[in-house]
């Protein structure tokens, strides 16, 4: 039996005469479409108001000069674009014009909202749409002992009490709502500061190592290059608790397999396995076993679970990884022969900086490992446990959803971008205009690119001169920071994209900003390749060999 279905061309039909409230909005504010039940509602005519902006069609009552149905609605829109996730409002009065022969007449409404955004293709926000529900009758609704003199006076009471209450709560909403982006603009903001110039300190310092440097000057530079990373980590980590909570980090679900993802998590300890006398023991699982979660994140976990393992043990200790699945869970436990926890360390052993006694036996760390991998667990619809008793070891266990048929396959492993630059000719020469303020930068990136002897570069600290520059003799790729002196790197994205001349020219963008969101926009916006600061000097040369010589990179 053939399955039923719609034809495109009835869609509209369907929409239109949905017994819903609902009208869709550009990210211009204009009024693009709404159902009939809407319309109704709303007074409004489908040939007289479709295409028009908003608030010309649905102004204030201007015969009433407390009237905020316009401001209230222009914000919830407003954080709708910004920060591209729905928005609910609160009860409230928001009149609606009836077209008379003598002129508008309002009359009063009461609605409560919501403001869903709605993503096209390429992850950019095409429209808005906002569902409306009329709670007049609600807010109006006649008291039953109406007969009693002072009843009309308390039924006004409460309604007037009602939208109070419901206006304060929007507007403590929008409190928290702003309070939150500024932490995250906060947030942004600290990690471009803090990595441009970690750019510096492990770009020169990395070069050093692959520069003939002999002890104890190499073992200097490889010292930098260990607290630089360390930073980089605790900056990272910062990063994820955020995201986290504010609910925007991304987990890729995939059929991960549990012994593949134990071993890789072991051979990245072991070296600090070795250095601490520690020994590992992977028991192998009863059968094969595959994992629900996302690869990266799984062995995050587990690396910070391995690691502190090792680092609170004993010399001549031993790590334990055994792996179990009862019913529809699957339980990978590390075992220690450390130290132990007591019960009191045992209640704040999640919370965020949170060392105990590490810093006094001087053991490494930042504090935020455990905390983010019990969150992280969480996002991935697991839990993270711990037992232990003191002077005998600790027990943690991550217990995970075992994968289903309907799990993702797994990915393809990345590629391994962490060896020393080999120097590579190009069958053509090429050239790169680097666009970037900072002088550091551009040196860094002119000694890595010793490595390409094919490439000239040019540079640019101006986005408007780079434009104007990479129209007149177009490059062969533009490696582009985000944050300039004049425009920001997502115009010149955008500008690049609109002439002819640089059209097809490849982008990558070279930047301090980490942040998800802004990867996100930026590879929208046309970007071919996004990489973050400090850079990955190695994956910098892979992503040029790429985008310029495929064949030979």
């Amino acid at each position: 039996m053939t399955a039923p279905w719609v034809a495109v061309d009835e869609y509209q039909i369907l929409f239109r005469q949905a017994p819903i409230l609902m009208m869709v909005l550009d990210p211009d504010l204009r009024i693009v479409e709404a159902t009939d039940a809407y319309l109704q509602a709303t007074l409004a005519s489908r040939e007289r108001d479709i295409g028009r902006p908003l608030f010309e069609v649905f102004p204030d009552n201007p015969g009433d000069p407390q009237a905020t149905g316009v401001a209230n609605l222009r914000a919830s829109l407003r954080c709708v674009l910004r920060d591209r996730i729905p928005d609910s409002m609160a009860v409230q009065r928001y009149d609606v014009r009836t077209p008379q022969a003598g002129g508008d007449h309002f009359e009063t409404r009461y609605w409560s909202c919501r403001n869903v955004p709605v993503f096209g293709p390429g992850g950019q926000l095409a429209y808005i749409v906002h569902r409306a529900e009329d709670v007049t009758d609600f807010v109006q609704q006649p008291d039953p002992d109406a007969g009693t003199p002072a009843a009309p006076a308390l039924a006004d009471l409460l309604h007037t009490e009602l939208v109070r209450r419901s206006q304060e709560l929007q507007e403590t909403n929008q409190r928290l709502r702003d309070a939150d982006a500024s932490k995250s603009a906060f947030l942004s903001r600290a990690s471009h500061e803090l990595r441009t110039p970690m750019n510096t300190v492990l770009g020169f310092a990395y070069l050093l190592t692959v520069a003939g440097l002999q002890p104890p000057h190499l073992d200097h530079a490889e010292m930098i290059i260990k607290a630089g990373r360390h930073l980089l980590a605790l900056l990272d980590d910062i990063l994820d608790i955020s995201r986290i909570e504010a609910g925007q980090l991304a987990v890729a679900m995939q059929a991960v397999p549990a012994g593949n993802i134990v071993t890789e998590a072991a051979d990245l300890v072991r070296p600090l396995a070795q250095v601490r006398d520690v020994t590992l023991h992977l028991l192998p699982p009863t059968e094969r076993t595959t994992i629900a979660a996302d690869p990266n994140r799984l062995r995050q976990i587990l690396i910070n679970l391995l690691s502190n393992a090792i680092k609170y043990n004993r010399p001549g200790g031993t790590v334990t990884v055994t792996l179990t699945r009862h019913g529809p869970l699957v339980h990978l436990t590390v075992t220690d022969t450390g130290r132990g926890i007591t019960p009191e360390g045992l209640t704040k052993l999640f919370d965020p900086f949170e060392r105990l006694d590490a810093p006094t036996a001087g053991i490494e760390g930042t504090g935020l490992g455990l905390t983010l991998s019990q969150q992280l667990t969480r996002a991935m619809n697991g839990t993270l446990t711990v037992t232990s008793t003191p002077g005998h070891g600790s027990r943690f266990t991550v217990s995970l959803p075992a994968a289903t048929a309907t799990t993702g396959e797994p990915n393809p492993p990345a590629a391994n971008n962490t060896a020393a630059p080999a120097t590579r000719a190009y069958r053509d020469p090429k050239q790169i205009l680097y666009v970037e303020d900072v002088a550091e930068n551009r040196l860094l990136v002119q000694d890595v690119l010793a490595h390409r002897p094919s490439i000239t570069l040019t540079t640019a600290t101006l986005g408007t001169a780079a434009l104007d520059q990479a129209g007149r003799h177009p490059p062969d790729l533009v490696l582009l920071d985000l944050h300039l002196p004049d425009i920001p790197g997502e115009e010149v994205i955008r500008r690049l994209r609109h002439d002819p001349a640089t059209h097809h020219t490849p982008i990558v963008v070279v930047t301090a900003d980490a942040t998800q969101h802004t990867t996100g926009r930026t590879l929208a916006a046309g970007a071919n390749a996004y990489l973050t600061k400090p850079i990955d000097i190695p994956l910098l040369l892979n992503t040029l060999d790429s985008l310029l010589d495929p064949e030979t990179g």
